[in-house]
């Protein structure tokens, strides 16, 4: 998350922007960040989710849908990575046969802006492709065109908040901003449109709060609890039919009309482990065309770069 694309924009960010220190799967100071799901990370890392399982909500038509996702993230460089992402959709429409199979695959390029530590900050930019024809486009989702996608992303923890705010510095916030600009406009009579994206996660750390903050007499493993909250958000920026995602996944196509805006509002939790964390959240769609009903999701997720230290789990170029 190769082509020329994401290379080129990598070595622009390199040239006009300062290096940053890059730490491994989100570290600021004394903030972790964990890996969020509906929404991407503000940093670049050797990790990987295997699987992300999904009951997506009923569409507008009635179609049941299901989603088994894989993605990896590989520095290149302490400031550098590449990402990918593939999944398996399978749908049930309501009064129809079932159809399935593998929706589009999703490659792109980061680059660590900056990581503040003093004040838990940090930013990247990314570059993402998502490729047509790489997937089942009549069974499983898959387009047939490709989307070029320019993203920010970004993470802020409130531990530097004064000690009479105590209470507060355990939250920390991310969020990301991206464009999806569609290579084939007319599309079989349709017009793909041009769409902003826009998502962020509020998150609340009882491991910050028990070993940054006070002790409060947690223990493990509600130590290393996280809840957090996800609301993302779509919006047709042209006219025409938008080929848009009404799930948290990308590859995940439906049509809707004009320029409604949609998304998910998705609560849930993480624990985090030194190798590992298992994350859940409920997702409940909002705007025009969503459908009905809440789908839910469960992610295991690794940390390569503690896994494997010394060979996969390290930059491939620098230390």
């Amino acid at each position: 998350m190769n082509r020329p694309y994401p290379v080129l924009a990598a070595a622009l960010a390199g040239a006009l922007l300062p290096s940053a220190s890059a730490l491994a799967h989100g570290f600021a100071g004394d903030r972790f960040f964990p890996a969020t799901i509906q929404t991407d990370d503000p940093f670049v890392a050797d990790e990987g989710s295997l699987p992300t399982v999904a009951k997506n909500p009923t569409d507008a038509a009635g179609t049941q849908s299901y989603t088994v996702e894989s993605d990896l993230s590989k520095r290149l460089t302490p400031s550098t990575d590449i990402l990918a992402q593939y999944e398996w959709n399978y749908f049930q429409p309501r009064g129809a046969p079932a159809h399935y199979g593998f929706g589009s695959l999703l490659t792109g390029l980061q680059y660590q802006l900056f990581i503040n530590a003093p004040h838990e900050a940090m930013a990247l930019v990314g570059l993402n492709e998502i490729w047509g024809h790489t997937g089942a486009v009549n069974q499983g989702g898959a387009a047939n065109y490709t989307t070029i996608e320019p993203a920010f992303d970004w993470g802020k923890g409130f531990g530097d908040l004064p000690d009479s705010l105590s209470w507060f510095q355990p939250l920390a916030v991310t969020g990301n901003l991206f464009v999806d600009f569609p290579a084939r406009v007319n599309n079989d009579g349709m017009v793909n449109q041009t769409v902003f994206n826009a998502g962020f996660a509020i998150e609340y750390s009882l491991e910050y709060l028990e070993h940054q903050v006070k002790d409060v007499g947690l223990s493990w493993p509600f130590d290393r609890l996280i809840p957090l909250v996800e609301i993302t958000s779509a919006t047709p920026i042209n006219r025409g039919t938008v080929a848009g995602s009404s799930s948290p996944f990308n590859g995940f196509i439906t049509n809707n009309e004009g320029r409604a805006t949609t998304g998910v509002i998705a609560p849930g939790i993480i624990w985090s482990g030194q190798y590992y964390q298992i994350a859940a959240e409920a997702v409940l769609p909002y705007g025009e065309g969503q459908g009905h009903g809440v789908g839910g999701l469960i992610q295991l997720h690794f940390y390569y770069d503690d896994i494997f230290p010394q060979s996969f789990g390290r930059p491939t170029f620098g230390d």
